[in-house]
């Protein structure tokens, strides 16, 4: 995973987190969005996707 997805998904589970803070979403939507923000924080910090791998998709640069 490139360091730019890496950050872009920081950055959106941060904001799910704020809106969740500020009660601005409720509910079940609140929770589904919560847990696909812990699920970024930690593809994240572990620079792996399996979602990926299924698709092919590759994000950082491969040394030849």
């Amino acid at each position: 995973m490139g360091g730019a997805d890496r950050v872009i998904r920081i950055v959106l589970a941060l904001i799910v987190g704020a809106l969740y803070y500020f009660n601005m979403i409720t509910g079940t939507l609140a929770y589904v969005l919560l847990a696909l923000a812990t699920i970024f924080v930690l593809t994240s910090l572990v620079s792996f996707c399996p979602l990926y791998t299924l698709f092919g998709i590759r994000t950082c640069k491969v040394k030849n």
